[in-house]
């Protein structure tokens, strides 16, 4: 399986850094952030799979960052777990009505941590997402990052394989370009609409005479993945 990204967010250097070479060793990718803003920026562009989120924080606190995760549709369904010094029902319970999947409490084990982290993701994840996608024999391994036409293997870069996974699960519908930036580059990412033009000219010409046809351009919409003529 392709190696999850969590999101680390604490204000002690020490906390994630214990956190982080626990999560490694696991087998997972993981990204750090020090504050609430660093965080929502990264969540943006980075989509990790799980954010392990400290309450206590100086500036914007871990459960007001919680809530404005969880109001914007866009990050609302990604796992959260708050990490805590508090241990008191109360608290626990304003956690999980702010949106939290888990909460643990300071002093826990990495083990504990772990474990928690996996039982989250296991609800989290939907079936299907990891499936391999074929379409009139262009096929998409998610699991193994490849592409191949017809049984032989595609240089596909990564935009435009980011490009084409979302076409490939989305088809039948026209998009904007200032649609497929906020899906495949994240809504955070300043770069002209045009950069979108330049990534399907690179994408038709990967997928080449027997494939390029499925990417169809709208006129005056975007873009839209088809089979149909």
């Amino acid at each position: 399986m392709t190696a999850k990204t969590v999101l680390i967010v604490d204000d002690e250097a020490s906390i994630r850094e214990m956190i982080a070479v626990a999560l490694e060793m696991a087998d997972y990718r993981v990204l750090e952030a020090d504050n609430a803003q660093t965080a929502h920026a990264m969540v943006v562009d980075d989509q990790p799979d799980l954010v392990l989120l400290d309450w206590m924080m100086p500036g914007t606190s871990g459960i007001e960052l919680a809530r404005r995760l969880k109001r914007d549709t866009a990050t609302a369904e990604l796992p959260i777990i708050l990490l805590t010094a508090k241990s008191e029902e109360d608290n626990k319970i304003q956690g999980l009505e702010a949106g939290a999947d888990d909460y643990i409490t300071k002093p826990f084990s990495p083990r504990e941590l772990v474990a928690r982290l996996k039982a989250v993701l296991r609800r989290a994840t939907p079936t299907g997402v990891e499936d391999t996608v074929e379409i009139d024999g262009l096929r998409l391994d998610p699991v193994s990052h490849r592409v191949s036409a017809n049984g032989e293997a595609l240089d596909v870069g990564p935009t435009e394989y980011r490009l084409l996974q979302f076409f490939m699960t989305h088809q039948e519908r026209a998009y904007t370009r200032s649609q497929l930036l906020d899906q495949v580059w994240g809504g955070n990412v300043y770069v002209e609409e045009r950069t979108v033009d330049v990534h399907i000219r690179r994408l038709r010409r990967a997928l080449g005479d027997d494939h390029q046809h499925l990417i169809q351009t709208v006129r005056g919409t975007g873009y839209r993945f088809s089979t149909k003529e």
